[in-house]
């Protein structure tokens, strides 16, 4: 039975794993849910966050809310439409990363990268952090076990994305609908109401330090562009939405652009109108629930389904962080590991280094949202601006129709955020900005070390070269099975010793990509190394079960089988965990499920 793909309709397809498939792809609605949360959440401290900046000149500078809040929703327009030609532009996923590496270059890829990853690592905090506090507000009980509500928050949403992502958002559908639906109530109802319906808080009294002048309506302006995380998520999701993923990446995009902006206006009306101020103990959001609400039921209920919300926004993380970590892992800027899936379609490893790193940093800082707040949104704003930048090299250099009026949305939005994220670094940085700025550099020279080690490997294992034949010793009956994955120095080491051991040899490979298999049997018929090849389809790139199956319906013939394992061993321990364990798991898997001799070929390198 042959397994290549040299006419891919006659060819036999591995059978799809649990989880995979369109069914557990997400629609624009589903994509809703899992990825734009932070977005949509972010209204419960954006309006706050420009409130709190602009009291320092006294309330009668908050009639400036309105319009910093219109200048902030001009901007998300020009986010939106940025980011459905990055969607268009770069189906694969990984917003600003993927725009930098194919139009600006290696190192300012890099900056992409690290900026995204310490976004969505604050995101998942900041979120948390954020949503234990509203908590806190309607049950002054919490007040004092913050972290502990962030840590079960943090693990119940672990859990559901080990599930895969389309389990974890048809789990959001309900509480992103309650959640809109609370927020457009409080707009609707405050609007109608003459004066506020309750006042909660404690008056609080606030010293004035600053006039109303360009410097403090430009600090409000970048703090309340924190209202703005999270509008990349989809961008960098897109892999996860069902067929045509394009199409509806691109009409979530523009859903979560409308509802975010309406969301954000609407309360900056209510903010100007009432003159809300921060009080003691309460949010200005909770103040603008009482407002339109009361203080009865739907008070407390609305405080619940926001922090519910909130909690549940760090799984726009969850949906984005492991597939940008699964393109770091394909480039060899992270480990290989971050770049294996699961019998479900999540990838494992980088959920939980993000896990584990949330976690981390809300013990250090006590789930303390303002000392979070200074570090979030510096890298979501270098995120955006490059992708700004990125966008309007593309359309220079590809010139398609309509190019000029893309690139100047794209220049103007670039221009845009690079001033938020001036502005905002220069007025936080004694406050914890600082942090940033080291960690952005720290994670862009771990990308280089880690590219290096992979260079140094690929050197070492000739990828790329023809590699001598390897030699033939005297067969038996067996049949030995050798999983490459393309032809290099390991794969002739491994052929070499497998003919070694007697009997058939066949080598086989797992490919979903057309050109890769091309490729791979162009190589193969110039290598010769007088050993089959067969190439099994897997066009959901999974590579363990594909194997399996394969062994397991060999085995139905009663020959003796054997499969031979080459895995690359570090001489130093310290980079054993850039290798991408796959062998490992294979063979853990073959264990399990056959009765076939199994059999680790350590490849030792000098490095």
């Amino acid at each position: 039975m042959a397994y290549g793909l040299s006419r891919r309709e006659l060819d036999p397809r591995v059978r799809l794993l649990p989880g995979e498939g369109g069914r557990d792809h997400l629609s624009s609605v589903e994509g809703l849910a899992a990825l734009s949360l932070d977005a949509l959440s972010s209204v419960a401290y954006g309006p706050e966050a420009i409130v709190v900046v602009l009291v320092a000149a006294g309330t009668g500078a908050l009639g400036a809310t309105l319009p910093i809040t219109l200048a902030i929703a001009g901007l998300l327009a020009v986010l939106v439409v940025s980011y459905r030609q990055v969607i268009a532009v770069h189906p694969d996923g990984g917003g600003a990363y993927a725009v930098a590496k194919k139009d600006l270059g290696p190192t300012v890829s890099l900056l992409a990268a690290a900026s995204l990853v310490v976004d969505y690592v604050l995101t998942v905090a900041v979120s948390l952090a954020a949503g234990a506090a509203s908590l806190a507000s309607a049950f002054p009980a919490l007040s004092g076990h913050l972290v502990a509500v962030c840590l079960g928050g943090l693990l119940l949403i672990t859990v559901v994305n080990l599930r895969g992502i389309a389990e974890s958002a048809r789990v959001l559908m309900l509480p992103t609908v309650l959640f809109i639906a609370t927020v457009l109530g409080i707009v609707v109802l405050g609007l109608f109401r003459s004066h506020p319906a309750a006042v909660v808080g404690t008056e609080q009294s606030v010293p004035v330090t600053e006039t109303l002048g360009l410097l403090l309506v430009l600090k409000a302006f970048a703090a309340g562009c924190s209202a703005l995380t999270g509008v990349e998520a989809i961008a960098n999701g897109v892999p996860a939405f069902r067929e045509p993923r394009v199409k509806r990446a691109q009409r979530t995009e523009l859903m979560l652009g409308a509802l975010l902006g309406l969301m954000l206006v609407g309360l900056a009306v209510l903010i100007r109108r009432d003159h809300v101020a921060p009080r003691g103990g309460v949010t200005v959001l909770a103040q603008l629930a009482a407002g339109a609400y009361g203080s009865g039921w739907a008070y407390y209920a609305t405080n619940v389904i926001v922090a519910l919300v909130l909690g549940l926004a760090a799984n726009t993380s969850f949906g984005g962080l492991p597939v940008l970590m699964s393109l770091l892992a394909r480039d060899n800027r992270l480990p290989h590991l971050f770049g294996l899936r699961a019998e479900r379609p999540v990838y494992r490893y980088g959920v939980l280094a993000l896990a584990l790193l949330s976690a981390l940093l809300l013990v250090v800082v006590q789930a303390d949202t303002q000392r979070l707040i200074p570090l979030f949104a510096i890298g979501v704003f270098i995120g955006f601006t490059i992708s700004q930048v990125g966008l309007v090299r593309h359309w220079a250099r590809e010139r398609p129709a309509g190019w000029l009026r893309r690139a100047a949305v794209n220049g103007v939005g670039a221009v845009l955020t690079a001033v938020a994220a001036l502005v905002f670094l220069a007025s936080k940085f004694v406050e914890g900005a600082w942090v940033v700025v080291l960690a952005v550099p720290l994670l862009m020279l771990l990308f280089t070390r880690v590219q290096h080690y992979y260079d140094a490997v690929g050197a070492e294992l000739g990828i790329g070269l023809i590699p001598a034949r390897p030699t033939r010793r005297e067969q038996g009956s067996g049949l030995v099975i050798v999983p490459i994955g393309e032809v290099n120095k390991l794969t002739s080491y491994a052929l070499t010793a497998a003919l070694a051991l007697g009997g058939e040899v066949v080598a086989v490979a797992v490919h979903g990509n057309p050109d890769a298999v091309r490729e791979l049997r162009a190589r193969w018929e110039e290598w010769d190394p007088g050993v089959r090849l067969e190439i099994i389809d897997s066009p959901h790139r999974s590579l363990v079960q594909p194997v399996v199956d394969y062994v397991q319906r060999t085995a139905e013939s009663g020959r003796q089988i054997a499969v031979l394992i080459p895995e690359v061993e570090p001489r130093h321990r310290r980079y054993q965990i850039l290798q991408n364990q796959r062998g490992i798991l294979l063979a853990t898997v073959l264990r399990a499920r056959t009765d076939v001799v199994v059999c680790m070929l350590p490849y030792r390198l000098p490095l």
